[in-house]
């Protein structure tokens, strides 16, 4: 766990905690908070438990978590519910049922991985203008409306990158398909292309139903059968 100590003045930025297993991704995330007007890296916990260490350390004060769900020691979602401070969820989960959850625990926005950097950079200047906008003693609903607007990002500059990322992933998935001496599985897929296999099968799923890809059980010795997908 790495944790950093921000201004104690009422004009210090907003900290940030970043929470994720992978140090990697914990890095590129604490780039983009660094790197965002108005934001502070407040730390970075590998775990649910340094999370909670970190937003409860007295004179380290938590504005905001960006929350991966898949952690070593309990659920995200678990966390969200522990967590004193404002969430982000920032996962590869993309069932419905999980995005319903942690947007019922309180996370106020969800990015499903992999996202654009400008994304995240994106929600976070959001995140900035939602929190000057509630700061007043009292709102009117015109005030309200743009706080709850400005949760959503920053707009279609943020979308236009996050759409450019989808399309760049999708032709990674497909080439690594069609490359490839014969069909490969969902997990072998996201192997070669450096993404989640819950991405991978997203995607796959997507192309099958286009038609750009056909899928087939493949039958091993026992266990149940696994998909696998080929170029038409």
């Amino acid at each position: 766990m790495s944790i950093s100590r921000p201004a104690a003045d009422h004009q210090r930025p907003l900290s940030v905690l970043i929470v994720d297993d992978d140090f990697r991704v914990a890095g590129l995330h604490s780039d983009i908070v660094a790197e965002t007007p108005g934001c502070a890296v407040a730390g970075t916990a590998r775990s649910a438990d340094e999370a909670l260490a970190a937003a409860g350390q007295t004179g380290v004060p938590v504005d905001l978590a960006l929350v991966d769900l898949y952690l070593p020691d309990r659920p995200g979602l678990e966390l969200l519910h522990a967590l004193p401070c404002d969430t982000f969820v920032l996962s590869a989960a993309a069932e419905g049922r999980t995005v319903r959850t942690a947007l019922a625990a309180g996370a106020l926005a969800y990015l499903i991985k992999p996202f654009a950097p400008d994304a995240l950079a994106a929600r976070l200047r959001g995140y900035v203008r939602y929190r000057q906008l509630t700061g007043a003693e009292t709102l009117d609903q015109e005030a309200l409306d743009d706080a709850l607007a400005a949760l959503r990002g920053a707009g279609a500059g943020g979308r236009r990158a996050a759409t450019a990322a989808h399309t760049v992933t999708r032709e990674l998935v497909l080439g690594a398909v069609q490359d490839a001496a014969g069909p490969l599985s969902a997990g072998e897929v996201a192997a070669l292309v450096g993404v989640s296999r819950a991405t991978a099968q997203r995607y796959l799923a997507d192309m099958v139903s286009r038609g750009l890809l056909r899928m087939r059980l493949r039958y091993g010795a026992a266990g149940r059968p696994e998909q696998e997908y080929r170029a038409p």
